[in-house]
This record gives C-alpha cells, structure tokens and sequence, in this order.
C-alpha cells in the first residue's frame, strides 16, 4: 500500500510539473506572437509653434445713425417724394402733409394779430387823452390807472396773438417733412392719404446714416478674456486700438472688401448667457452694407508657442478630447487634452495635456485601445503624416 500511495504522489508531481512547462512554453510563444502581431502606426512629434485662429461670431449690423421720421402734426399725407431705399442728403423733402387746415389757422392767426395791434393803439390813445385831465384834475387818479392796465392788457394780447401766429406758421412748416440726416431711406408703412400724427405707432421712415456700418455682436466671457488677455494696452481701449483689424463674412459667405475695427464692448455681462456685447464698425463708402443685415465676424487671434495635432488624430467622448500617446515601452495611452477650435483645416490648438516631445498617434486610432502595442514611425510633421496618409488611401 505504501508503494502504492508513493507512485500515485510521484505521478501527481510529474504531471503538474509538465503542466506548469506546457504553460510557460504557451506563455512564451503568446508573447511573441504578440510582439510579432503589433501594427506600425503613423506617429509625430509634438513640438510648440506659433499660430493665428480666425474665430467667427454671428452679427448684425447698423448704420451709424438711424433716424425715424415722425410727423409732428395730424394731417393726410399728400405726397412722398422719395422712393424707399434711395439715398437722401440733410433738408432734402421727404414728404408734404395736407396744409389747407394748417393754412387756414395761419390767416386767422395773422388776423388775430391785426386786431390786438388795434385794440394796442386804441389803449394809447386813449392813455394820452387821460394824462393831462388827471394833471388838471377834471378825472381821477383812477382813471389813469385804468387806462395803463388796459394798455398792458392790450400789448399782453398783442403778444399772445403774434405767439399764435408763429405757432400756427411753425405749424405749416411741419406740412413739409425734410430729411435730419443723410443717409438711407427705409420702407414707408403709410402711403399717400393715410392720416398721420405724432402718436403714430411706425414711423414714417427712417434714415440710415450708413457711410459708416456698426456690426454688433457676442463673445462669451473666456472667449472675451483670452482675446483681451494678449493685447498691450493700459485700460481696454487701448487694447481696442492696438488690435489687429476684424474681417466681415457677409450672408453669401464671402468676405467684405473693407476691414473694421472693434471699437467698444459692454460693461456688463449677461447673466444668462455669459456673453458680452461686442461693437465692430466698418467702413461703407460703396454702401454694399444695408441696415439690418446679417453676417460674421472673423477675429484674428495669434498664438505663440502652442502644440497642434490633427483632428483625425483625436476622439471625442463626452464632450472631452482624447489622443493616443505611445509611451518608451512602446504601448499607447489615452490622453484627454483641451483643444482651440478655429479656422485650422484639420487641426486643433492644444492648450493642455500634452508635453512637447510626446509622440501622438495620427492614424488609426479607431483600432486602439488603452495599453495596445505599436510600432511607432515617426514622421517629420503633421502635413507629411496627412499627406502619406492620403497617399494610403489612394492605394487601398
């Protein structure tokens, strides 16, 4: 039975000890397949450089001055003597309004004034009639008096009438509506023979002044701090002034021939969407620009000493920027970096997470995942990996 029971325990012993060696053997034949089967990736460099983003903001624009033109009487239109959208120079007529009641309150007026002019040299002569009988006596002191009150009350009403008239002349004046400004007429919501007043609800028109274009628009706060941030200046105006010009994309998409220059930001920030109210002004000399019209703002924004890498190099998951780095031994990891959006084709700003000498992975970055072996080739820039890349795809 001894015997016996050593034989098995011997057995039991031979066979774990062939198992553990058909192991290490699998495990070793494992590894090398592995180190045979990882997959040459396209890697670059990461090294600083300087960059300039051109980020957009949707605006609308305005001209310089926009008047609106009120009657400031009630009357009926009776003629408009401009058409809408045409130009206008200061104290060009606008439009007539009837003047025949306004007339008429003229000629009453003047009449009125005739009248206290005469009720005036009836009070003096009456006056110096009164003189020398007080001085003899024949009439009382009061009776002078009475003739000066009525003197005064005459001119009083003289001078009250000749108010009148110049109202009622001012009044005619305001029958012919002229343009304040020059500039560009709008639309006409009333036409000739509708009843205007002062306390209409539209204005007759308007005019735009639009020599000059206003172009407002948005920036939230971060986006308004690293603008402000590398500008020199004291106070912001003066970092206002040493800014580099602003570009307009008009509605179709194509730039606008002229630059303009930020000129003012709002004081304030509004609390519910964190954006700050931002002034551009434009020259308009050929008047392209209309008032009331849409377009976007390009703003230059010049980096110094920033990391790129392509986007097809980058995965997004929730809303965070990932990459893949290969670290020394050979192994990728997946890195979150914060990115700059801008007007690089391709490409993203790095502005954290990324070390300069990191080699980043910048095809095939679908088929990784944390901790997979590569073969790093290292190429000299992200337009040769781009463009090798392109090549690749040519041939598959």
């Amino acid at each position: 039975m001894k015997t016996i029971r050593q034989i098995r325990n011997l057995s039991f012993i031979l066979l774990m000890l062939a198992s553990v060696s058909c192991s290490q053997k699998q495990g070793a034949n494992g590894a090398g397949r592995a180190q045979q089967e990882a997959r040459e990736y396209k890697v670059i460099d990461a090294k600083p450089g300087a960059v300039t983003l051109n980020k957009q903001y949707p605006a609308t624009l305005e001209g310089q001055q926009t008047v609106e033109i009120r009657p400031r009487i009630a009357g009926y239109i009776e003629k408009i003597l401009v058409d809408e959208g045409a130009y206008v120079n200061k104290g060009q007529i606008l439009f007539r309004i009837n003047a025949q009641d306004i007339q008429a309150q003229v000629r009453s007026a003047e009449a009125q004034v005739k009248v206290a002019e005469a009720q005036v040299s009836t009070a003096k002569i009456n006056l110096e009639k009164t003189k020398p009988l007080v001085e003899k006596s024949i009439i009382s002191e009061y009776d002078l008096k009475s003739s000066e009150a009525t003197l005064e009350s005459a001119k009083a009403q003289l001078a009250q009438a000749k108010a009148n008239l110049e109202n009622s002349k001012a009044n005619l004046e305001y029958t012919v509506i002229k343009s304040p400004a020059s500039g560009t007429i709008g639309t006409f919501p009333y036409r000739v023979g509708s009843l205007v007043s002062s306390s209409i609800a539209q204005p007759l028109t308007t005019v735009s002044n639009t020599s000059s274009m206003y172009a407002y628009f948005s920036m939230n706060e971060k986006d308004f701090l690293q603008l402000t941030k590398s500008l020199e200046g004291d106070d912001l105006q003066k970092k206002f002034e040493n800014m580099p010009k602003v570009s307009l994309i008009l509605a179709d998409n194509t730039p606008y021939s002229e630059k303009g220059n930020i000129q003012t930001a709002s004081g304030l920030v509004d609390q519910q969407t964190g954006a700050i109210n931002i002034r551009a002004s434009f020259p308009n000399s050929n008047g392209m620009l209309r008032n009331g019209s849409s377009g976007r703002i390009s703003i230059p924004q010049h980096l110094d000493s920033v990391l790129l890498v392509p986007q097809k190099a980058t995965y997004e998951l929730q809303g965070k920027h990932f990459v893949y780095t290969v670290g020394e031994d050979n192994k990728v990891k997946n890195t979150e970096i914060s990115v700059l959006t801008g007007n690089l084709k391709d490409q993203y700003v790095v502005t954290s997470g990324l070390q300069k000498g990191d080699h980043v992975v910048v095809e095939g970055v679908a088929t990784l995942r944390d901790g997979t072996p590569v073969k790093p080739k290292l190429v000299e820039n992200i337009n040769s990996a781009q463009s090798s890349t392109s090549t690749n795809q040519v041939k598959n």
